[in-house]
């Protein structure tokens, strides 16, 4: 690891990243994607991620980027979590990942410290590095997705994790979205001089890794089917691998299952999908990107970073989200579709497997997002450098 002595009063050349990623492969994502955007054209500069990904090992990061894995937990279908880790528990786990973070953010020394998503880290592990990198001086940064959940689920979450009464703390709160599409604190009771460090800046633009197009033009179209990181997709491939099975569909669909997707049901699913002379399916690609840009069409749930590789790659879209543990993808695919970017199968709908054939024949067809043009939709990117561009006063290394 490089410790850089940054500039007085300039951009940032050091940036951490906190990312707990307890679940699925959202959060990580969501981080590569703003850490190779602040290192592209700046090689000064270094970012640290650290993640709770398991799999983090599997994605390639940029020249300047480093992933630093926190020991991993897992969320229970009780909403309960445990360590992945056998013979730890989850307290002894949590005050290792707090250690952990607390020493690289010492090491490190940081000019930006950006935290996705939870305020006070998971169970509370990143509130003694906020406190310490605070004092020292080092600017402290709060990124939120376009939807976290129903303000009715969400202000009770807060208010249990103390999450409210850590904003004060960050000297700025940027959300990955547009307002007129999204609000995600509205409904909160912010505290005193909150609301105004907020800034809105667009969804975050993806790049399809690899070479340039060169055959897919020739490729026979087929639809994407993407549960994401998969751990609760089963509903969406069932739908999919019935409407399949029922009816006479012209395109191909390929079925990308996600590292977490249940192994018995993806067993069950993929023998149903290798018997269908339309169906295909892969375990996992780090590199979906390249997929859904050469897709006719993708069919997902429509988590985050899903919903911004569909406004990328202009990519017709259906959704059909979940609403367990959260409402944030129901919330996300209505306002999408009011503003006619995507098309949506409500939840239950899905079941109606004439009603979802169908839905799959006509979404090749569908408006493309860009049908559609929202002013700053895809800035999110440009707009982290140009925020994360603002003097800082610069943190002071450890001895």
């Amino acid at each position: 690891m490089s410790f850089l002595s940054p500039v007085p009063g300039g951009s940032p050349q050091r940036v951490l990243i906190y990312s707990h990623d307890t679940f699925g492969l959202g959060h990580l994502r969501r981080a590569r994607a703003i850490a190779h955007a602040l290192v592209a054209g700046a090689p000064e500069r270094r970012v640290v991620i650290l993640s709770g990904s398991p799999v983090s090992h599997a994605f390639r990061f940029a020249p300047g980027v480093t992933c630093r894995r926190l020991p991993g937990v897992t969320k229970l279908a009780s909403g309960e979590y445990q360590s992945l880790g056998p013979g730890h528990g989850l307290d002894e786990v949590v005050a290792t990942r707090a250690a952990l973070i607390r020493h690289v953010a010492e090491r490190f020394a940081p000019d930006l410290f950006l935290v996705d998503k939870e305020p006070a880290g998971f169970h509370g592990e990143v509130l003694p590095t906020l406190h310490r990198l605070k004092a020292r001086g080092c600017r402290l940064v709060l990124g939120l997705r376009d939807v976290l959940d129903d303000p009715a689920l969400l202000a009770p979450e807060w208010e249990r994790k103390g999450a409210l009464a850590v904003l004060p703390l960050y000297d700025s709160l940027w959300i990955y979205g547009l307002e007129e599409i999204y609000a995600p604190l509205d409904g909160l009771a912010l505290p005193g001089g909150v609301a105004e460090r907020l800034t809105y800046t667009g969804y975050l633009r993806r790049e399809a890794p690899g070479a340039a197009m060169s055959d897919e033009a020739e490729e026979e179209p087929f639809l994407l089917v993407t549960p994401g990181g998969g751990g609760d997709g089963v509903e969406l491939v069932e739908a999919v691998v019935r409407a399949y099975e029922a009816q006479g569909l012209a395109h191909r669909a390929l079925v990308v299952f996600g590292p977490f997707f249940p192994a018995a049901e993806q067993a069950a699913l993929s023998a149903r999908i290798a018997a269908h002379p339309r169906l295909a399916s892969l375990d996992f690609d780090a590199r979906l990107e390249r997929l859904m840009r050469r897709a006719a069409g993708v069919v997902a749930m429509g988590g985050y970073n899903t919903f911004c590789e569909i406004l990328s790659f202009d990519r017709p879209a259906l959704i059909l989200p979940r609403v367990r543990p959260r409402r944030e993808q129901l919330i996300r695919a209505r306002a999408a579709a009011r503003l006619g970017l995507v098309g949506v199968i409500e939840p239950g709908e899905d079941r109606d497997t004439a009603r979802m054939a169908a839905a799959l024949a006509a979404l090749p067809h569908r408006p493309t997002p860009s049908s559609r043009p929202i002013p700053g939709l895809l800035d999110g990117l440009t707009a982290i450098r140009r925020l994360a561009a603002a003097p800082d006063a610069p943190c002071v290394a450890a001895e």
